[in-house]
């Protein structure tokens, strides 16, 4: 019998913030594909989709990291490599800061970057090292639309995924000889709770759900299965990219 090159079956993969939205999704997505997970956040977050996960049969560990803390990102990159063989890691977790950007704080600046970028790269390094020293591995990061555009009263945030198709991009021409593909999704608009105020802005929603041809605000699910696509041996040629997932936005 043939194997599908979607099957997981036998791969370990790391998510990082699977305690709700995308990032569960995501989770969900690779157990149904056959992935046995290691969940990865904040304490007590993730409860729910570790049952979720064993409930598909998968094998199952929850790791508690604050991934702005850049010491404790490296010692549970450390320690993840040293216990297991990762095969995939897919960085999800990110906060979004809205404000004016002449009101942005360096607070609130540095912990946006902090955890969407600096703490992204700082576990890609120590997760992906063990990967390049095998010669195989799989990179998944959530970019953004913002990886292509300004947005409004998000600079932070916007600067932050830029830094992550920058990183995805810079890792590919990197690791991609030693046989790990780095790549990105970029989500549309998704109903998540970091879209909770525009969902809640009866004329903010609508002027974006009037440009995006599917017609519907995006779900964890439908960003699965592109995380599972390149996730898998199916996108062993794709290397670099920044999958775009957003019912058509990007092509108004």
């Amino acid at each position: 019998m043939t194997t599908s090159p979607f099957d997981l079956t036998g791969k370990l993969a790391v998510v990082t913030g699977a305690g709700r939205g995308l990032g569960q999704g995501v989770a969900l997505g690779l157990a149904n594909a056959g992935a046995d997970l290691v969940l990865v956040g904040l304490p007590d977050s993730q409860t729910e989709t570790e049952k979720m996960v064993r409930d598909l049969g998968r094998d199952v560990e929850v790791l508690d990291l604050d991934v702005s803390d850049h010491e404790a990102v490296a010692a549970l990159g450390q320690q993840v490599s040293s216990d297991h063989q990762v095969d995939i890691l897919v960085n999800n977790a990110g906060i979004i800061d809205r404000h004016d950007t002449v009101d942005v704080t360096p607070e609130s600046w540095n912990t946006v970057l902090d955890i969407n970028l600096s703490g992204l790269f700082f576990l890609t390094q120590h997760v992906g090292r063990p990967m390049v020293e095998r010669g195989h591995g799989k990179i998944v990061s959530i970019a953004s639309l913002l990886a292509f555009q300004g947005g409004i009263r998000v600079v932070s945030y916007t600067a932050s995924k830029h830094g992550v198709a920058g990183i995805t991009k810079a890792l590919a021409n990197e690791w991609g000889p030693s046989g790990v593909q780095v790549n990105a999704i970029a989500p549309g608009y998704m109903a998540t709770d970091n879209t909770t105020a525009l969902r809640e802005d009866p004329e903010r929603s609508r002027s974006i759900l009037d440009r995006i041809p599917a017609g519907r605000w995006g779900t964890p699910e439908d960003i699965a299965g592109a995380a599972v696509f390149l996730s898998s041996s199916a996108a062993d040629y794709v290397n670099g990219h920044v999958l775009v997932v957003d019912g058509g936005w990007m092509a108004r």
